[in-house]
């Protein structure tokens, strides 16, 4: 049974921030924000932008472009930030809610930026398993901008955190942008390098712990994290696409379209290259900052507004987050051709 892709939404805040505003901001040049960062701008949260109201409104796009009732929605998947309206609080049900999805369930999921990539896995397996289970929304926002010190160049490699919203319909059956297979890795080797200090049990947010900023993203093993990504973040990334598109019946030269998160711009270009693809081959999101979970949904639209994407064109959405996990997923786009 296919599992095809019928309408994604996007919801982008009106307010944004220029690489030359963050070069000023951090006291480097803006040659080196625009060009090695490669951040021209990003979108910034506003008043009412919050994290799982900024998925309802994407979620509410998707509705619309799929002309499709919320009450045929049979789960809710949250594929937002765990930072959100509430410290602790179930989004998926306020955002079931809010679009109206009542005949469905909801819960919340995450792996960080990896979200998006993990949640299609996760959905597919569990509409394959439940024959209860035939449409599936999956929507979230992110903002984790607001844990950025342009101050602390520990950061720097996370000035490009923006906001935004998006959503992805699932459905059985459906014969056109099928979703194929997934690959994840994780490794715990990570897992506390990235982290906001204080707020957690280990050190409960107090007066102290505001004033000395522990409230904001840092990096607690800088050189140790920079020497183990460069071992392995590549490796992994390009692991996880060829492990991908492998098990779904393809190689990597039958790649047409990567919808990869923004990373510095070398990255970006490094797998690419080694995939033996173009830069038309993907879509380098200078323009958007880095958004989370949300930038392979970006990716996606912004290539079938720009006719990169046709009829049986194998497209990879590739994600990395913070943990460290790195996630591929492999769709066949357009109609008829499985």
């Amino acid at each position: 049974m296919q599992i095809g892709i019928i309408s994604t939404g996007i919801y982008l805040p009106e307010n944004y921030v220029t690489g030359a505003e963050i070069a000023q901001l951090a006291g480097i040049p803006e040659q080196v924000v625009e060009e090695k960062m490669g951040i021209r701008k990003k979108p910034v949260p506003g008043p009412g932008d919050h994290t799982c109201e900024m998925g309802i409104r994407a979620a509410r796009i998707a509705l619309e472009k799929a002309n499709l009732d919320p009450m045929d929605i049979d789960l809710v998947i949250y594929i937002g930030e765990e930072y959100k309206e509430y410290p602790l609080w179930t989004a998926g049900i306020k955002l079931q809610e809010e679009v109206g999805a009542r005949n469905a369930w909801a819960f919340d999921t995450a792996l960080r930026c990896g979200t998006t990539v993990m949640a299609l896995k996760l959905a597919k397996g569990m509409m394959l398993s439940d024959s209860a289970i035939n449409t599936v929304l999956l929507a979230g926002g992110y903002r984790n901008g607001d844990f950025i010190d342009y101050q602390n160049p520990r950061t720097r490699f996370m000035y490009n955190l923006g906001a935004g919203g998006g959503a992805i319909l699932l459905q059985k059956g459906h014969q056109e942008n099928v979703l194929l297979e997934t690959e994840v890795i994780t490794d715990g080797s990570f897992s506390e390098d990235v982290v906001v200090v204080a707020g957690g049990t280990k050190n409960p947010i107090s007066a102290e712990n505001l004033e000395r900023g522990l409230y904001q993203l840092d990096v607690l093993d800088p050189k140790g994290m920079k020497e183990r990504l460069e071992q392995k973040s590549m490796a992994n990334f390009l692991k996880v696409i060829s492990r991908s598109v492998e098990k779904s019946g393809f190689s990597e030269k039958d790649i047409s379209y990567v919808g990869m998160l923004h990373m510095k711009r070398s990255a970006h270009d490094f797998v690419l290259r080694e995939l033996g693809l173009a830069e038309e081959n993907s879509i380098y999101l200078e323009d958007y900052g880095h958004i989370g979970q949300i930038d392979q949904i970006l990716s996606l639209e912004l290539a079938e507004k720009a006719g990169k994407l046709k009829d049986g064109d194998v497209a990879v959405l590739v994600s990395a987050g913070i943990g460290y996990a790195w996630g591929a997923t492999t769709i066949v786009w357009g109609k008829g051709v499985l």
